[in-house]
């Protein structure tokens, strides 16, 4: 929530009446939607706690939104980045290579119409290598200055270090194993009392000092901080999960006496 809210507060800050069309305006926070909404609709599960997602993105826009797209680029596409990084982290996404968003001119789109084209490109690959989606119409340059294009390379979040334990209505249950499976199932590692939840609703999975959550096909959904785990989604200390009616606290117990919490 932190990082959006100043994300579009420095946006409208730097481009407020850019994209104007008289009484209408397209909203750099309508970008920034639809750029979450690409990376949910295109991520693809490749295997157990591994989520891929789009990492380059080409905003097409129509004839004037392109010419002030281009003056205001670096900035915008910048913020752009940003969102892009932050989404994929809540949700536990795999970037293969830096996060580069460009405007693209189509001249058939009107004024306050774009669309989101995306692709996985790894980071070895050339930054001016063609989308792996193609666009519906081939872009055009507006004119012999080139589109914005930002690239932004997501910073490696650190390893907590300590013991990962949940708090569930008051009781603590410490992840001492790879992976803990949570349920109404008596054969779950952790039961959860609750209509909601479903007999294998949930894993968390801890490797080299990370846990993600992993939701096992539930019936209702698993949710991390407010948003549904589509995939598999990290876990901070202080995360909150909610499975049905149950709300449970990731924490992370400091270590101590040689490294035993």
């Amino acid at each position: 929530m932190g990082l959006f809210d100043n994300v579009e507060k420095g946006i409208e800050k730097a481009v407020r009446g850019a994209f104007s069309r008289g009484s209408k305006v397209l909203q750099p926070v309508e970008m920034a939607s639809a750029l979450r909404r690409e990376l949910d609709d295109k991520a693809m599960t490749l295997d157990a706690g591994r989520t891929l997602a789009p990492n380059t993105f080409n905003i097409e826009l129509g004839d004037s939104d392109f010419e002030r797209a281009r003056s205001w680029g670096v900035t915008l596409a910048e913020e752009l980045c940003d969102v892009v990084i932050n989404h994929a982290r809540s949700q536990g996404y795999v970037l293969q290579g830096p996060v580069r968003v460009s405007f693209i001119h189509q001249e058939q789109l009107r004024p306050g119409q774009f669309d989101v084209v995306s692709a996985t490109e790894k980071e070895s690959a050339r930054s001016s290598a063609a989308p792996a989606t193609a666009p519906r119409q081939p872009p055009r340059s507006a004119s012999a200055t080139p589109a914005p294009v930002y690239n932004h390379q997501p910073a490696a979040a650190p390893a907590p270090t300590g013991q990962p334990v949940l708090d569930i209505d008051g009781q603590r249950y410490s992840l001492n194993a790879s992976s803990i499976i949570l349920g109404r199932s008596s054969e779950a590692d952790i039961l959860i009392d609750d209509t909601g939840v479903s007999r294998k609703h949930l894993e968390i999975r801890t490797r080299d000092g990370v846990s993600t959550a992993v939701d096992l096909g539930s019936t209702n959904g698993s949710f991390v901080d407010g948003h549904r785990v589509r995939g598999s989604a990290s876990l901070a200390d202080g995360s909150t999960i909610t499975m049905g009616r149950t709300h449970i606290i990731f924490r992370i117990l400091p270590a101590r006496n040689g490294g035993r919490p």
